[in-house]
């Protein structure tokens, strides 16, 4: 049995969209942190040594993230993987949970195959978040259901955030409802640090904030409010479909090596 000082750097790879790439916590200006770095962080206090990379572009489908990032992360040849995607997929036109979940497990399958423990997430009720995508709901039931049963079979650690209310708690999230905000990135990390079993990890990302969140505005200002979120938001985003567009486009990876974890003060 390999000693301590001959057994080599934990390696790290996050794979995925803007979740794992770290929107919401930062900014492009002053650098992203994201849920991603903030679960290297937790192994870099049991294991100072770790490598870690971040594959991971915003605006990616899932089938983008196979095609771009699998690759890349088998060189790495990573001891432990994450993989994020699908939520841009649930929000086009077009969508069909198979395929989408078929990219997702054949990423399960060749990162495990190739004796990386991976992990992964389930996706909360984005409803309940942005009421305007109510109809978006059954699609991301019918992709939370495909992700456990693929997870299952390829042995990968699944946080089940779709089933603890906690996830769609709006102090979570940031102003756009679809990037979670610094402490929704910590609950993520959280989250897949227990369900990985991490040491120093529990159960404590599933329960409630304290005190109820606040209250949404009735009547007029709660109708100027979803105005101001629809102009300010959905009126972009929707502008970059109708062009092709994605906000990816032209982004690469923002940490594609293997590198050193600094703790954050």
């Amino acid at each position: 049995m390999e000693s301590s000082e001959q057994r080599r750097p934990t390696r790290y790879v996050a794979l995925g969209d803007s979740q794992s790439e770290g929107v919401g916590d930062g900014d492009d200006r002053t650098g992203l942190r994201g849920c991603a770095d903030r679960l290297a962080e937790l192994i870099a206090v049991h294991e100072p040594d770790v490598l870690y990379a971040n594959l991971a572009v915003r605006g990616r489908l899932a089938a983008g993230v196979r095609e771009g990032q699998l690759g890349p992360a088998l060189a790495l040849r990573p001891d432990l993987a994450t993989v994020v995607a699908g939520v841009n997929d649930v929000l086009r036109p077009r969508f069909d949970a198979d395929e989408v979940a078929g990219h997702l497990e054949a990423m399960f399958a060749a990162l495990t195959a190739q004796g990386a423990r991976v992990a992964t997430v389930t996706f909360p009720d984005i409803a309940k978040l942005v009421p305007l995508a109510r109809g978006a709901a059954p699609r991301v039931t019918a992709l939370n259901e495909r992700i456990r049963r693929a997870a299952e079979r390829h042995g990968v650690a699944v946080a089940d955030f779709a089933r603890h209310e906690a996830s769609t708690d709006p102090r979570m999230w940031s102003a756009d409802r679809l990037h979670a905000a610094p402490s929704g990135h910590a609950m993520i990390a959280a989250g897949v640090a227990h369900a990985l079993g991490l040491p120093g990890s529990d159960d404590a990302w599933t329960r409630p904030l304290p005190g109820p969140p606040p209250a949404a505005p009735a009547g007029l200002r709660g109708v100027a409010g979803e105005l101001r979120w629809a102009v300010g938001f959905a009126g972009p985003w929707i502008g970059r479909r109708l062009r092709g567009r994605s906000s990816g486009d032209g982004r690469t990876a923002k940490r594609p090596d293997l590198l050193p974890v600094r703790l954050a003060a």
